[in-house]
């Protein structure tokens, strides 16, 4: 594993982590909810190396070293998108590769259908569209959504030691994880205080329920509308699967390839999965997995 080189993109507002040359052909790289750049960090130096691109890490807005949104809302998918588009701007691209994983597959699906001119290919890691409530759920989503505005923001988390906070991730996650992998997550996700202690930098209205959600149609309907080659890397083990829905959503996909491979849902920072999933990523790019 490599650290990659710290960017600061967009003004300063978003930051990012670097690997392969600044030449090279670049691929913006997309982090899953409460994640950060770091997520690539044993993914990208292999693509770099193998295929001769560079592979630029964001941290979406709130998480990692990125600031905060300004004022008292909350943080919506679909807004997300202007963070790729911004940092498209700021890297002098028109269009690019997306390798996504999880959240950030649901954000590259989002904006490779509404502006496919920006979008080259899809490489999603564990995730096909984005989180949805049914229509007739709309009121209660509604209901938890304001009601989380409504009080007061908690404080971010802190913690004794880096091991710590490690080990609360790992308790917390929404899927499992190991120590080993979720490490560099919480190692780029921490700040230093001066009295010893840690702080989470993530801003923490990023825990707060969306008021408003995606319906499951809407979600096929921007499936559908996507144009680009999209390869689709779930883990054995992952949050995809069979799960109800997955299959309409894999149908919806005019030119998909998915590949199972063993891993959670974060195969691709497992280090004993992370070279299978490099490896596959490579042989679909160069043509030579075609089934």
């Amino acid at each position: 594993m490599t650290q990659g080189e710290p960017m600061r993109l967009a003004d300063g507002r978003l930051a990012a982590l670097s690997w392969g040359e600044a030449r090279a052909p670049t691929w913006l790289a997309l982090h899953g909810w409460l994640d950060n750049a770091a997520s690539f960090s044993r993914l990208a130096p292999r693509l770099a190396s193998s295929l001769g691109i560079r592979v630029v890490a964001l941290d979406f807005a709130g998480h990692g070293h990125s600031r905060y949104l300004v004022g008292d809302g909350g943080y919506a998918l679909w807004d997300y998108c202007h963070d790729v588009l911004d940092a498209l701007d700021a890297l002098g691209l028109e269009r690019a590769p997306l390798l996504a994983h999880s959240m950030g597959a649901g954000v590259a699906c989002l904006l490779a259908a509404g502006l496919p001119e920006r979008v080259e290919r899809l490489v999603l890691i564990d995730g096909l569209g984005a989180v949805t409530t049914a229509p007739s759920a709309l009121p209660r989503q509604l209901r938890k959504g304001l009601q989380a505005r409504r009080r007061p923001c908690a404080s971010a988390p802190r913690y004794a030691d880096i091991e710590s906070a490690v080990a609360a991730r790992v308790a917390g996650s929404a899927s499992p994880i190991d120590a080993e992998t979720a490490r560099p997550l919480v190692e780029r996700n921490l700040e230093a205080l001066a009295w010893g202690e840690w702080r989470l930098r993530s801003d923490p209205r990023l825990r707060w329920a969306s008021p408003v959600r995606l319906t499951p149609d809407q979600v096929l309907a921007a499936l559908g509308a996507m144009s680009c080659d999209v390869l689709l890397v779930e883990g054995q083990e992952g949050i995809l699967g069979e799960r109800e829905g997955m299959t309409s959503r894999r149908a919806a996909v005019a030119e998909l390839t998915r590949r199972v491979l063993a891993g959670g849902h974060h195969l691709h920072l497992e280090s004993e999965r992370v070279d299978a999933v490099a490896e596959t990523i490579v042989a679909h790019v160069r043509g030579t997995d075609r089934t």
